[in-house]
């Protein structure tokens, strides 16, 4: 307080400078923002593309694992279930001969089992049985496919989410729970591949499901055998069928009558 002029006291405000603001998350609510208000007259046909930077929980084993190894890349190549609780996935771990990391690996508690195969490129392959994410319940109930493969170093997974806008809102929130700080490296918007339309809602879901079981990823993750034993259906008929699937996407492919995405 200061005396004034005419013998009364005034009070002079401190002023406390603002906080500096967060520019790349201001980025990240403004491009989220724009896209949600271009998104009150979404159609079916549109995609989010978004690739999410999510630190794993420490209750997953990659979380742990590959924050005690920061220099480690691991891929996950494709997921095939086993059981509603349990999968088995192929891991791409750089560095190291063929098993060095199996005990390591085995002594997390959602670890099944470790089977060290391959050697591959500067890393190795590890065939591993773990109890179901939670992530994996939730594409599920979406019937999303995941998208392979994911990518993990130094206790972040590089997430790459292709979605409709109310299945992208879902995948989003369940990123929040599990890392409130998840941070959106890219997004936009676009159509579906024109091919999607001239699959029928069963070859759709026949599609996704040889998807989900490793059928189309390489290494195949899935004899044709195990799949038609695994859809309870007969090997020739589900032969037939991905044939036919396969004949549509490439005769889209080649004959597109809009640009893919």
């Amino acid at each position: 307080m200061v005396p004034g002029a005419l013998g009364r006291t005034c009070v002079t405000a401190v002023r406390t400078p603002p906080r500096p603001r967060n520019r790349r998350n201001d980025r990240t609510g403004a491009r989220l923002r724009a896209l949600r208000v271009s998104s009150e007259s979404l159609t079916p046909d549109r995609l989010f593309l978004a690739t999410l930077r999510v630190r794993i929980p420490r209750t997953l084993w990659t979380g742990p694992f590959s924050s005690a190894h920061p220099e480690l890349r691991i891929d996950v190549l494709n997921r095939v279930e086993v059981s509603p609780d349990l999968s088995v996935s192929d891991h791409w771990i750089s560095g190291g001969p063929p098993g060095i990391w199996a005990n390591e690996i085995s002594a997390y508690p959602d670890i099944v089992a470790v089977d060290p195969f391959a050697e591959v490129g500067e890393g190795s392959l590890y065939r591993i049985k773990y109890q179901n994410p939670p992530i994996v319940g939730l594409y599920q109930r979406l019937h999303l496919p995941l998208r392979f493969p994911l990518r993990v170093q130094a206790g972040y997974l590089a997430w790459e989410v292709a979605a409709r806008y109310s299945e992208f809102q879902a995948i989003l929130k369940h990123a929040r729970a599990a890392d409130p700080a998840v941070h959106i490296v890219s997004i936009r918007r676009g159509p579906l591949r024109s091919h999607l339309p001239l699959l029928t809602e069963s070859q759709r879901q026949l599609l996704t499901d040889a998807m989900e079981a490793g059928y189309f990823a390489v290494p195949r993750g899935i004899t044709l055998t195990a799949l038609a034993r695994k859809l309870n259906r007969s090997k020739s008929g589900i032969s037939e069928a991905i044939a036919l699937i396969e004949k549509k996407l490439l005769e889209a492919a080649l004959h597109p009558s809009v640009a893919p995405v």
